[in-house]
């Protein structure tokens, strides 16, 4: 099988096979010549010279012949080469083109080719370095959309404020590799901006950090013009300023945004480095921006809920009054006493141990707990009086027309009750009770915030003397 393959002429390479075509092509004329010889020429008479020069001649031709052949081969060996060449990948081979033939045609189309293939990569190549951008400011967007979801997540779910502030400050450092982020705001009643929250390495000297009004100056952009605040390479701050600013923010470079609240600026956040030649991009802003948005929403948030709650006046649990109601209804009818020259009393009730009940048998129960409690204490008293819940276990029963002695007998009555009530439980630690204190005006005091504090002041001796006791003075 090996000697036949080695024989075929298909398996040969296109010089091999010009040789044999050369040899064959000789053949002919060089049979005609031996004819010639052998027939019409006598040994004796030797060769002519138009013999000779027949013979010359059919050699020429036949050389003719074979060098044409060769040079064709020969450009399609190149030509084949040249394919090779861009087929392995190099794509920047540009095939010569000598001559206007078929090769020349063939060459040209190669070259036209490879153009395209050249075209074609170096489209892939933008294509794949707009992807490798895209998947940059993916990557870089994720983290910032997670955080802000988890924000949006607690403000829905109606977290505390104060937890709510310091994560979104903390998420804001993820932005412009920034070292530190924080947190103005005003504080109450004042027009200094104070720190909030801050997060980030050594951030703690933040909290010590007060802008007053008469230092504006340094945050102008935002407190006068309602702009955000850039300093970065290309937004610098004079001279006298930047060092004030860096003494007191240790910041180079900062990116801060208003926070304001129907319509007055509350807050600043705000987010710095102090990397040199360094540049805020439009997305750092834009992404800073959404988070002062979030906690304008938390900071609105509270501020309806604190609004409602002084609007509401029953207790949502026991639906008994709450606290602001009680202290207002309480300041109401001690006016009143003091202009008809009557009592009026107050008690004030508290569970005894009822941190170790609800830590020992749950949420559940403890709230049931106060129900019960709240309807016993409602039950006690007349449609005058009116009974609120002020604390966590903790009530508080305003008396109109009522003395101190009265107001006594009364809280004794509800303890004895409540204790009577809890006395059939089986667990000792179901068996719960209360200790009071009781107060009236003018004795005590003739504001509500008197009568109050002297309550809570009897209750907490109450307490130490061995609770289920009312005190007075």
């Amino acid at each position: 099988m090996g000697k036949n393959k080695s024989l075929s002429l298909a398996s040969q390479g296109l010089r091999y096979k010009l040789r044999i075509s050369f040899y064959l092509m000789s053949i002919l004329p060089i049979l005609i010549l031996i004819h010639i010889v052998l027939n019409y020429i006598p040994p004796d008479v030797g060769l002519k010279l138009g013999v000779v020069a027949y013979i010359v001649i059919s050699i020429f031709i036949a050389s003719a012949g074979f060098f044409v052949i060769k040079e064709v081969l020969e450009r399609i060996l190149s030509l084949s080469t040249d394919a090779k060449l861009i087929a392995a990948g190099d794509i920047n081979h540009k095939v010569i083109t000598e001559t206007e033939d078929e090769l020349g045609d063939l060459a040209e189309a190669l070259n036209q080719l490879t153009q395209r293939i050249r075209n074609n990569m170096d489209e892939l190549k933008g294509y794949s370095e707009k992807t490798t951008k895209i998947n940059l400011e993916i990557q870089k967007m994720v983290p910032v959309l997670y955080s802000l979801l988890q924000i949006s997540s607690l403000l829905s779910q109606g977290a505390k404020l104060e937890d709510t502030l310091k994560i979104i400050t903390e998420k804001a450092r993820l932005l412009a590799s920034s070292d530190v982020a924080y947190l103005l705001l005003r504080e109450e009643g004042k027009e200094d901006f104070g720190v909030y929250a801050a997060d980030g390495v050594n951030s703690h000297y933040l909290f010590r950090l007060k802008i007053t009004p008469q230092e504006s100056n340094l945050l102008e952009k935002i407190i006068k013009t309602t702009t955000l605040l850039i300093l970065d390479k290309e937004n610098i701050m004079p001279k006298d300023l930047a060092l004030i600013f860096y003494e007191k923010f240790k910041l180079r470079n900062t990116l801060a945004l208003g926070i304001y609240l129907r319509g007055r600026l509350t807050g600043i956040l705000g987010i710095g480095n102090n990397k040199e030649q360094f540049l805020y991009q439009k997305d750092d802003i834009e992404f800073l921006d959404l988070f002062a948005k979030q906690i304008t929403i938390a900071l609105e948030n509270n501020f309806l809920i604190h609004r409602v709650e002084k609007l509401e006046i029953k207790d949502a649990l026991t639906g008994l009054y709450n606290e602001s109601f009680i202290i207002s209804r309480l300041q109401e009818e001690i006016e009143r006493a003091i202009i008809y020259q009557r009592p009026c009393a107050f008690i004030l009730l508290d569970v005894d141990n009822f941190g170790k009940f609800h830590q020992q048998f749950g949420s559940l129960q403890a709230e049931e707990i106060l129900k019960r409690i709240a309807r016993l204490i409602k039950n006690s008293v007349t449609e005058v009086d009116r009974v609120g819940r002020t604390g966590n276990n903790e009530f508080a029963i305003v008396l109109p027309e009522k003395n101190k002695r009265q107001a006594q007998e009364i809280a004794e009555a509800i303890r004895k009750k409540i204790e009577f009530s809890f006395s059939e439980e089986e667990d000792l630690h179901r068996r719960l009770t209360v200790s009071g204190g009781v107060s009236e005006n003018p004795l005590d005091g003739i504001e509500a915030k008197e009568l109050i504090s002297k309550a809570k002041e009897l209750l907490i001796l109450a307490k130490k003397q061995g609770r289920n006791r009312i005190v007075f003075s």
